[in-house]
């Protein structure tokens, strides 16, 4: 007896399948991507913080530095001018006298004082008057600007308050503007670069980087390791759930084992224990309900069998005393004799579902088949031979290869195959309908296909078409002395030969398609060790 199919799981589309799509990734991937992701945000929003921090920090730094060279610049510049015959002698120094030569150089005397920084630049802003400017080099000579960043230097206010310029040729400047302590109309301009804000900024950032890069690889790959370890009992619940999936639950006996996922007692209240727990308890008792269903099958088949078997005797009785009686028709009235007529065709469909039943029953026991060198070739010919002379309204048709087909199976058994499926296409199809029976050899297996182009199987009974007792049409299959259980011998005896059959059927065409293993092939093996 065959069953439907089971159910399989359709491919996802290939869009659906992407690797960029999170609902395509398994549960350790995702867990270990949303892992790094915190981290990398958290990372990232650390080195934000630090970075603003530090920038804020280092420029507060570098403003007191300014305001104190802008103060030391506006004091420096009130200084009067040095004596004639400047430099002084040496270790001589006047009370007020600083020693340098506030004219040497472009731009404002305070540039030239001792302890100015290398690259500050300096500006005097009068009205009426050019604007006196020039840079600090970092050999510690002083240098003109252009005429931009000069235009910019005066621009700045003189408010006490540093601001950030971008100066023509020069880069980023920090800039102060201040009046001279004892008044005036000038505007002394004071600017350091911010170069080294900018620099260790930078240099804090990449090495920032470095070290996310390198913490995050080591995230990724403790994660994966920790999370691995973590979802091994998941991993072994959903093996073990993969294993009883894939027994066949839906016939004969299942042997499953009564604890295939292994627990921790200690561990047993977390999330995978229960889940380990409950998918045990869950296979107990679809152990038990299998047991259950084996034993009842089994005694259904039993009393299948003897039935079968005991029916036997008295049906032959009826049927030979209908026989007597019908001898001496002419003699009985015409009543009577067409009722000794109904009961003698009644007996005889009797008689071949008795003999129907009592077959399956021997399949479903594991009786041995005869093991035979068998000319497929020749029982598909006398096969259609039978089934022209029953149904002369059909177009038969055969398609064999030259040479014959051999194979090793009970020729009674696989005739019998032939004719019930021959006998199925001509009960089910309508007068005119074509019959081809096409028969090739594969690589290993013997290849049979009986097809019709009637108007097919409708598409609810397809599963079920080797069922017992399935019937397309009742009423028809009933008056052609049809049992409902000719597909169903038909995938027994298949089946006990190791071969397998399937039906493809649309309207206008119906194909069932019977592979036997080829003489030496697996298949074969595996029916002369078990006979099924």
């Amino acid at each position: 007896m065959s069953s439907a199919p089971p159910a399989e799981v359709t491919a996802p589309p290939a869009s659906a399948t992407r690797w960029w799509s999170p609902r395509t990734w398994s549960l350790r991937a995702r867990l270990v991507v949303t892992q790094v992701a915190l981290l990398a945000v958290v990372c990232a929003s650390i080195g934000v913080a630090t970075e603003f921090a530090l920038q804020r920090f280092l420029m507060n730094q570098l403003d007191d530095q300014l305001v104190e060279a802008g103060r030391r610049s506006a004091a420096i510049f009130e200084l009067p001018p040095p004596p004639p015959g400047f430099p002084p002698p040496p270790g001589v120094r006047g009370h007020h006298r600083v020693p340098f030569d506030p004219e040497e150089g472009p731009g404002p005397g305070f540039l030239n004082a001792p302890g100015q920084a290398a690259r500050m630049v300096g500006a005097v802003v009068a009205p009426d008057r050019p604007v006196d400017a020039g840079v600090i080099t970092t050999a510690g000579d002083r240098a003109e600007l252009s005429e931009a960043a000069v235009a910019q230097l005066a621009a700045v206010p003189a408010t006490r308050i540093p601001e950030t310029v971008d100066l023509d040729g020069l880069g980023r400047y920090r800039l102060i503007g201040l009046h001279p302590r004892h008044g005036g109309t000038q505007t002394i301009v004071t600017g350091l670069p911010t170069a080294v804000v900018d620099d260790t900024l930078l240099w804090v950032l990449g090495m920032f980087c470095v070290l996310a890069v390198i913490a995050l690889i080591a995230a990724t790959t403790a994660g994966t390791m920790i999370i691995r370890r973590q979802l091994a009992p998941l991993s072994r619940v959903s093996v073990a759930a993969r294993k009883v999936a894939d027994l066949e639950l839906d016939r004969g006996e299942v042997q499953l084992p009564t604890r295939i996922v292994s627990v921790d007692p200690v561990s047993a209240h977390t999330e995978v224990g229960q889940l380990g727990t409950s998918l045990n308890r869950m296979l107990d008792r679809i152990a038990s309900a299998l047991s259950a269903r084996h034993a009842s099958e089994t005694r259904v088949r039993q009393f299948v069998a003897d039935a079968s078997h005991e029916l036997r005797t008295p049906l032959a009785a009826i049927r030979g005393y209908t026989e007597l009686a019908q001898r001496k028709r002419d003699d009985l009235p015409p009543d009577v004799a067409h009722a000794m007529n109904r009961v003698e065709s009644e007996t005889t469909r009797m008689t071949q579902l008795v003999e129907d039943m009592l077959l399956l029953a021997r399949l479903d026991a594991g009786r041995p088949l005869e093991r035979d060198s068998v000319d497929l070739s020749r029982l598909v010919v006398d096969a259609v031979s039978d089934a022209h002379v029953a149904g002369a309204d059909h177009d038969w048709s055969l398609d064999l290869p030259e040479d014959p087909v051999l194979i090793e199976g009970d020729e009674a058994r696989l005739h019998q195959v032939l004719a019930n499926l021959l006998a199925n296409a001509r009960t089910h199809t309508p007068p005119g309908t074509s019959v081809t029976v096409s028969l090739k050899t594969d690589t290993d297996a013997v290849v049979l296909t009986v097809t019709d182009d009637g108007p097919g199987i409708p598409a609810t009974l397809v599963p079920d078409v080797f069922e017992r007792f399935a019937r397309g049409d009742s009423s028809r299959s009933r008056r052609e002395g049809s049992t409902g259980l000719g597909l169903a011998i038909v995938a027994a005896v298949v089946k006990a030969h190791g071969g397998t059959i399937a039906v493809r059927s649309v309207a206008g065409s119906t194909e069932f398609t019977v592979r036997l293993p080829r003489p030496g092939s697996q298949g074969t093996h595996r029916m002369d060790q078990s006979g099924t």
